[in-house]
């Protein structure tokens, strides 16, 4: 019997500009089991939000190719109406943002018996309000029956992403994807948020994409971590692996980037995530942010390499890869 929950296989998301269409998921194959926490990050222009809304099926312009496969059925060839059926029940979404994920003009208690009345037709209206009400205890926000007649205003941030979770988790997901759940939240509210998806997954037994920027986040919550950068799976490997012994020149880079005690000084990766319509399409995309490793070391198209079971790395230009030290670096800043 397999634990496998969720594959994807070569899914490739374009987008239009002008007369032509520009991957910004390009060929990215992963695959998610039952009660597992997979971290995806990267920076910001990455593709990492883009996938979550792939495999959500909310981009409403884009071409998707390839295969998105939920317990066996391929949700890029499900009509439009199928969809409706198993997003908000089998799959959900924390979105990053609760302020626009929210109707400002609809009590909180009316927004989340929505996907209760849309998914669990069993429930009279009195089932759905005392659901609401274990909902809104269960991501722990106290006076549940006074925030169930409150709007989205009369809360505060952190308050509002747990509305956002609650809604999410109305029907039990079996695929819960989180994108940046933390970003606008306080440190505090931050942990109090991971504690509270981590106490999720162990009573609903989810599979779980996390999406975020922070290393710390995914040391934390993750069983495995894909690395992302211009719209591409760079490393994927078990957290303690990817910790232990990162490979690729973009995720030695992004673990450099973390403060540490007793550093001297805090690296900074030189350049920027290329805009969608400059991504090189060939050769290593990575290679013009460090440009002191000679050329002749990426691959021309790289692939992943299996360097270690269950541990891949794109592009050969990995056992080339060094940090420069602070003169090197000067000489080599990227205009």
């Amino acid at each position: 019997m397999t634990n496998e929950l969720l594959k994807i296989k070569n899914l490739t998301t374009s987008f239009r500009i002008g007369d032509e269409y520009y991957a910004a998921v390009d060929d990215v194959s992963l695959t998610l089991n039952k009660n597992e926490v997979l971290g995806i990050v990267g920076e910001s222009g990455s593709g990492k939000s883009a996938l979550a809304f792939s495999i959500m099926r909310l981009h409403t312009r884009a071409k998707i190719e390839g295969e998105i496969s939920l317990n066996n059925r391929n949700i890029v060839e499900m009509s439009k109406s199928k969809l409706n059926k198993i997003r908000g029940d089998e799959m959900a979404m924390i979105f990053q943002d609760p302020l626009t994920a929210l109707n400002p003009l609809m009590p909180i208690g009316r927004q989340i018996e929505e996907t209760l009345f849309l998914h669990n037709k069993r429930l009279g209206q009195q089932g759905r309000k005392k659901r609401v009400i274990e909902l809104i205890n269960l991501v722990g926000i106290p006076r549940a029956e006074r925030v169930y007649e409150q709007f989205p205003h009369e809360l505060s941030g952190g308050m509002r992403q747990r509305i956002i979770i609650a809604i999410a988790i109305a029907n039990d997901p079996e695929l819960l994807i989180a994108d940046e759940p933390t970003t606008a939240l306080d440190v505090t509210i931050q942990a109090q948020i991971l504690d509270l998806i981590r106490e999720l997954k162990e009573k609903i037994h989810a599979g779980i994409i996390l999406i975020t920027h922070d290393l710390g986040v995914v040391a934390e919550m993750a069983d495995r971590v894909a690395v992302m950068y211009a719209g591409q799976i760079v490393e994927i490997a078990t957290v303690e692996r990817l910790f232990e012994n990162p490979l690729h020149p973009y995720t030695r880079s992004l673990l450099n980037s973390v403060p540490t005690e007793g550093q001297d000084r805090l690296h900074v990766i030189q350049g920027v995530v290329p805009s969608l319509k400059n991504l090189p399409r060939t050769g290593c995309r990575f290679a013009e942010r460090i440009p002191w490793v000679d050329a002749s070391y990426h691959e021309e198209n790289p692939t992943l390499h299996e360097v270690e079971s269950g541990h891949f790395v794109r592009c050969t230009c990995h056992k080339h890869f060094y940090f420069l030290d602070k003169k090197e670096e000067q000489e080599n800043v990227v205009s």
